[in-house]
């Protein structure tokens, strides 16, 4: 398989797979988590590639850590989720900045840890990206009454006796495999717009919690092709074209939803009517 048929494979498997978990973000609101992810799983990256380990292994350590970190500071008084994600957020992308800019030796540019580089991606990548699609869509289709109960109805789901915070654990691992398998095709800047994009078109143009399960991985995976397809058509970069991608589906999906509630034509009184053929 030549490196842009296996290009095309990874936008495939990895949008799909992004956009699928995407839907779990978007709909239990947790974009600002995903996005906050993203950004500190960088200095795990740098740093397997200084010590020459898997660049998915360390984003996926640091992954661990941080939403351990993440929950630890949620649970601080007076605090809360959104300033937890925002000061790791933050702060891990100002270590992997640093840490970048300590290693100047290193083998892999910066510019592939931010933007990914879809065109060197290894079948292990490829399978990687398979193994969490596939997890995400087996564990969804166990849980799915129980994330579907807890997501649209909180309050509901515990008077039922239900716990939250195992539902809330497997959403949160589930984002954090899908962001580290997206780091290799879009980075680490641009995984979110893989995630978040096709799922919030879907919730756009289908109304029902299945329906945005089914509709965001084939939005994901065409954002993949058309990104992968438009890089080598203007020989830009393959991650930012598949970003800008998955951003078109959604402002599509946004102007057809606005269009959809246009009144098309105004309803004429009848008596208006009648008038009007008499004249």
């Amino acid at each position: 398989m030549g490196y842009f048929e296996r290009a095309l494979l990874a936008a495939v498997v990895i949008g799909a797979g992004a956009g699928f978990v995407g839907a779990l973000v978007v709909l239990r609101r947790r974009t600002f988590f995903a996005q906050a992810l993203t950004h500190a799983t960088y200095p795990g990256a740098v740093a397997a590639a200084a010590l020459g380990v898997s660049v998915p292994l360390g984003a996926a350590v640091a992954s661990v850590a941080i939403v351990a970190i993440m929950a630890g500071i949620a649970r601080v008084r007076r605090q809360g989720a959104q300033v937890a994600a925002g000061v790791v957020l933050t702060a891990g992308f100002a270590a992997g900045a640093l840490l970048q800019a300590s290693l100047p030796g290193m083998p892999v540019h910066a510019e592939s840890f931010l933007v990914g580089s879809i065109l060197t991606v290894t079948d292990g990548d490829i399978l990687l990206a398979a193994v969490v699609a596939v997890a995400a869509v087996v564990l969804v289709a166990a849980f799915g009454t129980r994330i579907f109960f807890s997501t649209f109805d909180p309050s509901g789901f515990r008077a039922a006796g239900f716990r939250e915070w195992p539902v809330e654990l497997l959403v949160l691992a589930l984002i954090a495999a899908s962001v580290v398998s997206s780091l290799p095709a879009v980075g680490a800047i641009l995984a979110i717009a893989l995630i978040a994009a096709p799922a919030a078109a879907a919730r756009l143009v289908v109304s029902s919690y299945r329906g945005v399960l089914l509709v965001a991985p084939v939005i994901g995976a065409a954002s993949g092709i058309i990104g992968v397809l438009v890089s080598r058509a203007f020989a830009i970069a393959a991650g930012p074209s598949i970003a800008l991608a998955a951003t078109a589906f959604f402002a599509v999906a946004l102007g057809v939803s606005k269009l959809r509630r246009l009144p098309w034509r105004e309803q004429i009184p009848v008596e208006t009517a009648e008038d009007a053929r008499i004249a």
